[in-house]
C-alpha cells in the first residue's frame, strides 16, 4: 500500500532563523541572570558596585591602578598616559577616584599620577600617625622618589592643595608648576561651613543618608543623585573611618595647618594657577585674593574662577577643569 506523502509544514523555518532564535533566547536568559545578579549586589553588596564603577572610570581614563611602598606607607595610585607629568592630590575624606572623570581629558597628552594620600582610600595608615599637612608633604617626597617623579606639574584640591603648596615650597626642584584648586591653607572670608566648624561641628562624620546628602549639598552646586543603597555603602565606609576623620579634622582646624599656605606662598618660585568655583561653600573664593597678593616670587600667576560648580570642579566640571589645567601646563 502506497504511503501518503506528508506535506511540508508552513511553520518550518530556515536553519539560520532557528539558530538566531536560539541565540536570542540565550541572550535573554543571560540578561535576566545578570539583572538578578546586579540587583542582588545592589541590595546586599553595594560597595562592589562602587568598585566596579571606579574600574570603569579608570579604564575610560586609560589609567592603571598600582601600588608602591614609600616611606611608612603602602601607596595605592592610578597612573596612565604619556607626556609631561601631572600629579593630582585629592582632598579631605576623599580618594584618588575623584580625579578619574577629569583625567580622561588629560591622559592623551600627559603622564598622570593620582595617589590615595596616606591614610585615605586604599593607601595604608599607621595607628595614631600624624596625617597633618607638614607630615603629608614629607610623605609626598618619599612617593616622588620611589616612583621616579622628577619635574612635574602638581595639582592639589582642598586639603590636597595645602599639602601641594607646602611640598612645592620645600621641593621647588621637583615642582615645575603648581595648581591650587579650592585649596585649604589660605585666609578667606568666613562662611556657614567655617561657622559650623568653629561651633564644634564636623560635617564629614556621616551617620546616615541625611548626613551624606547634607554634605553633598555643601560640596556641590548641583548635588549628584546617588541611589539609596550606594549612599549606604558610602556612609558605611565613612563610619569605619570616624576616628581617623575626627582626629585629622581636629589637626587641620589648628591655625598653623588651616592657614599653612599663608606664610609660604611668597617663597614659591614656580608658575602658580589658582582655580576656584564661584559658588564654593566650603572654602570661599576670597581665598584667591590671599593667593594673588601673597605670590611675590612666582614668575607667572594665573587665576581661573569657574561658574556652575561648588567645591570640587573636577567632578562637576571635569572637561572644563581638564582644559584649564592643560592650557596652564602647556604654557609653563
Amino acid at each position: 500500500m502506497a504511503k501518503t506523502p506528508i506535506p511540508a509544514t508552513t511553520t518550518s523555518r530556515p536553519l539560520w532563523q532557528r539558530l538566531l532564535l536560539r541565540r536570542l533566547k540565550f541572550l535573554i536568559v543571560v540578561a535576566a541572570v545578570l539583572g538578578v545578579g546586579a540587583g542582588g549586589i545592589y541590595l546586599f553588596a553595594p560597595s562592589l558596585l562602587l568598585k566596579a564603577d571606579a574600574a570603569r572610570l579608570a579604564m575610560a581614563a586609560h589609567m592603571e591602578e598600582k601600588q608602591v611602598v614609600a616611606g611608612d606607607t603602602t601607596w595605592s595610585y592610578y597612573e596612565g598616559g604619556t607626556g609631561p607629568t601631572i600629579v593630582l592630590l585629592h582632598g579631605f575624606a576623599a580618594n584618588k577616584e575623584t580625579w578619574l572623570e577629569m583625567a580622561k581629558g588629560l591622559t592623551d597628552h600627559f603622564h598622570v599620577v593620582a595617589p590615595d594620600l596616606p591614610g585615605w582610600g586604599e593607601s595604608s595608615r599607621n595607628d595614631n600617625g600624624d596625617y597633618g599637612i607638614p607630615a603629608q608633604a614629607a610623605r609626598i617626597e618619599a612617593f616622588a622618589a620611589a616612583t621616579g617623579l622628577q619635574h612635574f606639574l602638581l595639582v592639589g584640591q582642598s586639603m590636597g592643595g595645602a599639602i601641594a603648596g607646602v611640598y612645592a615650597s620645600e621641593h621647588p626642584d621637583r615642582v615645575a608648576s603648581l595648581v591650587l584648586m579650592s585649596s585649604l591653607g589660605l585666609t578667606f572670608k568666613d562662611n556657614d561651613f567655617v561657622r559650623d566648624v568653629k561651633a564644634g561641628k564636623n560635617p564629614f562624620l556621616l551617620k546616615d543618608r541625611a548626613d551624606l546628602e547634607a554634605l553633598l549639598a555643601r560640596i556641590f552646586l548641583k548635588p549628584p543623585h546617588i541611589p539609596g543603597r550606594l549612599e549606604d555603602a558610602i556612609v558605611d565606609r565613612n563610619a569605619k573611618d570616624h576616628e581617623f576623620i575626627a582626629r585629622t579634622f581636629a589637626q587641620l582646624k589648628d591655625p598653623a595647618q588651616a592657614y599653612a599656605l599663608d606664610p609660604v606662598i611668597g617663597t614659591l618660585p614656580m608658575p602658580v594657577l589658582g582655580m576656584w568655583c564661584r559658588d564654593d561653600k566650603i572654602i570661599d573664593v576670597s581665598a584667591l585674593d590671599t593667593l594673588r597678593n601673597g605670590l611675590k616670587s612666582s614668575p607667572a600667576i594665573s587665576v581661573t574662577i569657574m561658574n556652575g560648580c561648588g567645591h570640587m570642579p573636577m567632578l562637576e566640571k571635569p572637561d572644563e577643569t581638564a582644559r584649564v589645567i592643560t592650557g596652564f601646563a602647556l604654557a609653563h
